[in-house]
């Protein structure tokens, strides 16, 4: 099969990423055989080729939003199911972590397109249950970025503790931050989008935020949640300082640079919360789907052809994209 593979970190302008063949994946116990028809392109992976997270697994195959056909089925799924296969590829279930229901907190996980080969290729094996089924409604281009950019901007939403009818700020709009928007909305919240970019800011309008500024403006108005989208550490205390006591500061990212020193008084005092979000839960998943089941979610995408795939995450390092890049897999 085709596939792009990482043998090493490195820059995508000097060919960190190769397109190869490698041996179809043979599932294992418990495992299902997918043929990939699209995957999503998420800034994850940018940090996945460019090591800015730890590689323990070398080579390896990125890419972990991941929409296919079973070809080889087990007791959940029948060749022929549609499935979706995201960034959570398996936990032990049995640790302190898996035992509470957290097993985003697995120390033994493994995650797709990082510790284990993922979508940025013809065929993938996952484990059957932490394979996802989709709505029918949601087709394949749309439904990927919800298995990453959506779920973990979700649980992002969650850990911020966002209730109905709150203002909430979204700081980055990007892939995740352009779905989250639309959830937050479903919940009538109101929503302030905070984003470097023009284009950003031009669709976080036309897609009905409440207020939208530069990332030098301050909200007009003290937020009740925020979440930090952008891998930026500057923003948590610019957050802080526009939340309103009480309220909770979630960041998104699996990597960000350095946070500033804060000022106890005028970031933390009034009892407001920083929380960091760690991968995601398969609750989180369903619980997502579902919402997207009815409609209220719709995700702007831009497609790119399997030969560039290097093309679409320069796009997204250079910030061209406006909501999701998805690579077309199967023409």
């Amino acid at each position: 099969m085709r596939a792009w593979i990482l043998d090493a970190p490195g820059k995508l302008d000097e060919g960190a990423l190769r397109l190869g063949e490698m041996p179809d994946p043979e599932p294992g116990p418990g495992e299902i055989l997918v043929d990939v028809a699209v995957c999503g392109l998420c800034r994850t992976d940018l940090h996945v080729v460019q090591g800015e997270i730890e590689l323990p697994k070398l080579p390896v195959v990125p890419g972990h939003q991941v929409v296919g056909t079973v070809v080889r089925g087990g007791q959940r799924f029948q060749p022929g199911d549609r499935v979706g296969v995201a960034w959570l590829h398996e936990t032990c279930g049995s640790c302190a972590d898996c035992a509470r229901g957290d097993e985003n907190l697995c120390r033994s996980a493994r995650y797709t397109g990082w510790t284990a080969h993922g979508g940025y290729a013809e065929r993938v094996v996952v484990p059957e249950a932490f394979a996802y089924a989709l709505p029918g409604s949601v087709p394949d281009l749309q439904v990927a970025p919800l298995l990453c950019a959506g779920i973990i901007g979700y649980r992002a939403l969650r850990q911020a503790d966002v209730k109905p009818g709150e203002t909430v700020g979204l700081y980055g709009f990007g892939s995740s931050a352009h779905i989250a928007m639309q959830v937050a909305r479903h919940w009538d919240c109101r929503v302030f989008v905070v984003t470097r970019g023009e284009a950003h800011r031009t669709l976080a309008r036309e897609m009905g935020a409440d207020w939208v500024g530069d990332s030098h403006e301050a909200p007009p108005e003290p937020m009740d949640r925020a979440v930090i989208f952008a891998p930026a550490g500057e923003l948590i205390p610019q957050a802080l300082e526009s939340t309103r006591w009480g309220g909770t500061v979630a960041s998104a990212c699996i990597h960000m640079s350095p946070v500033p020193q804060m000022d106890y008084t005028r970031h933390l005092f009034g009892e407001r919360t920083v929380r960091s979000t760690t991968a995601n839960t398969r609750r989180d998943g369903e619980e997502l789907l579902a919402i997207a089941a009815t409609g209220a979610v719709e995700t702007h995408v831009e497609a790119f052809a399997f030969e560039d795939c290097v093309e679409g995450l320069t796009a997204i390092l250079e910030d061209r994209v406006q909501g999701s890049a998805v690579l077309k897999v199967q023409a």
